[in-house]
């Protein structure tokens, strides 16, 4: 499984020194979080996992709604309560869907203020690049800390994503 992990900032991380005693801080909406897989699957196969209820229950949570269009909910419903996801900003069809992304509960300000989600979706073949660029970060430890674990988490999404082609759809009464 090839999974690219970019997560940048734009010219460094957290604190640069410009010189020995003027530190410059980057500012945090030149963050920007990049990740991408190869999916061994045809790109209207991986657009469909992504962009339907149906095909987004194949892999991420039992509980997944998408509603195709500006406005509309691409939201998963885990166990638990928690939900994950955001509202649809915009698409284009099997190349890009735009999301205003909702952080983990456990990041209430980031959740309410939201990211910018863009997956973009590129045929190679057989298989399919879908690329995950995450902006709109500010600054503060919370933004710091949800940064972080998005990084991860978002890294895992696209990983299940590659595994639901490999292995095909998930099981959830198992």
């Amino acid at each position: 499984m090839k999974i690219i992990f970019l997560a940048f900032v734009m010219a460094a991380t957290a604190v640069v020194a410009q010189s020995a005693d003027k530190p410059v801080k980057v500012a945090a909406a030149e963050k920007v979080l990049v990740l991408e897989v190869t999916v061994p699957a045809p790109l209207s196969a991986v657009w469909e996992a992504f962009t339907t209820s149906a095909g987004l229950s194949t892999w991420l949570t039992p509980g997944a709604v998408v509603d195709l269009k500006e406005g509309g909910e691409w939201t998963a419903h885990f166990p638990g309560g928690s939900t994950g996801g955001g509202t649809i900003l915009s698409f284009v069809p099997e190349k890009e869907l735009v999301l205003s992304a909702m952080a983990p509960d456990k990041f209430p300000t980031v959740r309410a203020t939201r990211t910018k989600a863009r997956f973009q979706f590129e045929g190679k073949g057989d298989s399919t690049v879908v690329r995950l660029t995450q902006t709109g970060w500010k600054e503060g430890e919370e933004w710091v800390k949800a940064y972080e674990y998005l990084t991860v988490g978002n890294a895992q999404l696209l990983a299940t994503l590659h595994h639901r082609f490999v292995n095909g759809p998930i099981d959830w009464t198992k």
